[in-house]
């Protein structure tokens, strides 16, 4: 495992966001959903697109709070411009789980 310094670490904005969208992607190559993520009023609603179809269906993702990162370029991927990034994790079948607070904090909140 490669080590970092803090100051790396402290340049990546890890925000909590809440998804108020989530539509099939149809173009993509690989199966995913378009997320809108509302990240509060700083940040606002970022567009992103999501490789998670395996676990999760688009109704049953909104209102769900996520960790992204928010300070990436943005990213063309097919027809559409990706504003951040969603976190999640792989779980044993490399199906994707999403990153996501425990309880409630406020949308925009910067992962310490």
């Amino acid at each position: 495992m490669q080590q970092i310094e803090w100051n790396d670490f402290t340049k990546v904005e890890l925000r909590v966001g809440r998804i108020v969208q989530a539509e099939v992607f149809k173009e993509a190559r690989k199966p995913a959903y378009i997320l809108q993520v509302d990240f509060g009023e700083e940040l606002g609603i970022r567009k992103s697109s999501a490789q998670i179809t395996k676990l999760y269906q688009p109704e049953n993702l909104i209102g769900k709070l996520v960790v992204a990162v928010v300070n990436f370029p943005k990213k063309q991927i097919g027809p559409i411009q990706s504003e951040c990034l969603v976190t999640g994790f792989h779980n044993a079948e490399g199906e994707v789980a999403l990153c996501v607070p425990e309880f409630d904090v406020p949308l925009g909140t910067k992962l310490l």
